[in-house]
């Protein structure tokens, strides 16, 4: 993989599928951003900035660490988990719009010098104000890289707070393939995939994301209660969220 320079925006779709106890599936665009660390203070323009108000923004706060400043959090979160700091990191994530956001799934992704992705620290929230990260370590198969983790935290009323998750990550400077499949009990849950194509982060491209995705908030959580209550027409087993489910773990 070549050098990813400076930042980008990964626009295309996100398709869900359930295969237990009922088939059901679903899909939708979506975008993410993606941050190079070593360029975070250019991280804005006339349509973006950083802990400020404006049509789209990223906030400190709303990711993992307690300082306002972003690249300490990075720092101590790669300390906590022992993970040796790089040059070449990356963050995926969704930003602000109007200075409203939720995300389901943000992800720290490591280089090593030969810019190949060793680490995946996966930053998820749940409706429930829980928030956990998973440290994944990522080995190369072909052209992907796949790493797994075990849940630890209540984030679908359908699913137990347990569980295995496999990632599967392909990445270079015009694509962007994610692919997590969820395991209860060795059995095949869920599959939910990313499959993006790269635009330049500019103000053009700002100002065309956030009157593509303005409502961008408002549909990832309706969605997600539409289809929680079809599932629930369906007669699947609901689950309730633990109090560590509540919380910002870190």
């Amino acid at each position: 993989m070549k050098n990813l320079a400076n930042h980008k925006f990964y626009e295309g779709n996100i398709y869900h599928k359930r295969f237990h106890p009922r088939v059901h599936e679903f899909k939708y665009n979506f975008y993410l951003l993606d941050i190079d660390l070593n360029y975070f203070q250019n991280l804005k323009n006339s349509f973006f900035s950083i802990n400020k108000l404006n049509l789209l923004s990223f906030k400190t706060k709303d990711h993992f660490g307690k300082s306002d400043n972003f690249l300490e959090n990075v720092d101590e979160l790669l300390e906590k988990f022992n993970i040796k700091k790089t040059n070449n990191m990356r963050f995926l994530t969704l930003p602000r719009v109007l200075n409203f956001v939720f995300n389901p799934l943000s992800a720290l992704v490591i280089f090593n010098e030969n810019n190949e992705a060793t680490h995946l620290l996966a930053e998820v929230h749940n409706y429930n104000n829980g928030r956990v990260i998973y440290p994944i370590i990522l080995e190369k198969k072909g052209k992907s890289y796949t790493g797994k983790v075990t849940k630890d935290m209540y984030v679908s009323p359908f699913f137990k707070t347990d569980g295995v998750y496999e990632f599967e990550l392909k990445y270079d400077e015009n694509k962007l393939f994610l692919k997590i499949d969820l395991f209860e009990d060795n059995e095949y849950k869920l599959t939910a995939i990313f499959n993006s194509k790269a635009k330049n982060f500019n103000k053009k491209s700002s100002l065309n994301i956030f009157f593509k995705y303005m409502f961008s908030t408002f549909l990832v959580v309706s969605r997600t209660y539409f289809q929680a209550i079809r599932l629930f027409i369906k007669g699947l087993k609901i689950y309730t969220p633990r109090d560590q489910d509540k919380e910002r773990r870190y």
